[in-house]
């Protein structure tokens, strides 16, 4: 397959064409951004990882019925996948408060939610991406009912695939952010990552972050946290 034209290029990764049209190449950055990047800086090798990481984490959704855009990873950075038009709604599914949650809410951080709650962002970086609810998703127009139903099916579903899968692993997910996006055919599959950048894990035991919180708070070691969570997925 032949790499071609560069197509796109956000704050974590970079989007290239091939010689198929319904393929892309991604490539992951180790630039990292926080607060709709305000805070800007770079994790040494979080490409390798978030590429690898969402990788072995979409192959094993694949499994249990979750459609993805996953197709092939070609090298420790890049990956072929699927080329679709991304729905502009991020999904955030929440089961221990943490982050934003915490702080609008008043819930202190870490505790269990008496039901797991789902969020939607209006993905918009010039606008913050500012909370949104299905009346204001259909007023926009950005899904259908049917559209979004699905996208909350399928989020519950990933939720509790992930959550059983990292238990496992001794790693506790407290809330995540997932993206979808419709093939040329308007299959609605999982797109974009899962990775530390993407999701709060949480050493079981200790409790101890092993995620993006570690460089939005300067908490320091940030890249022993994501080097522990690839060694946990993957062995390595």
């Amino acid at each position: 397959m032949k790499k071609m034209e560069q197509l796109y290029e956000g704050k974590a990764k970079k989007v290239y064409a091939t010689d198929d049209p319904n393929l892309v190449i991604v490539d992951y950055k180790d630039d990292a951004t926080a607060f709709n990047g305000l805070k800007k800086g770079t994790i040494q090798d979080k490409g390798i990882i978030n590429n690898r990481v969402t990788n072995h984490l979409m192959k094993m959704l694949e499994t249990k019925g979750i459609p993805t855009h996953f197709v092939e990873e070609i090298s420790d950075r890049e990956t072929i996948v699927k080329k679709v038009t991304i729905v502009p709604i991020e999904v955030i599914v929440r089961n221990i408060a943490a982050g934003s949650l915490s702080k609008r809410l008043g819930i202190p951080e870490g505790t269990k939610l008496a039901k797991t709650v789902l969020e939607y962002s209006y993905k918009d970086d010039a606008l913050g991406d500012p909370m949104i609810n299905d009346y204001h998703v259909f007023a926009m127009e950005l899904a259908t009912p049917e559209e979004l139903s699905l996208i909350a099916d399928y989020s519950f579903k990933i939720n509790d695939l992930l959550t059983d899968y990292l238990k496992d692993l001794n790693i506790e997910l407290i809330d995540f952010k997932l993206e979808y996006g419709k093939t040329a055919d308007g299959t609605i599959v999982l797109a974009d990552e899962i990775s530390p950048d993407t999701c709060r894990f949480w050493d079981t035991v200790t409790h101890e972050k092993l995620d993006k919180d570690r460089f939005r708070r300067d908490m320091g070691n940030v890249e022993d946290a994501y080097q522990e969570i690839m060694k946990r997925l993957l062995g390595e």
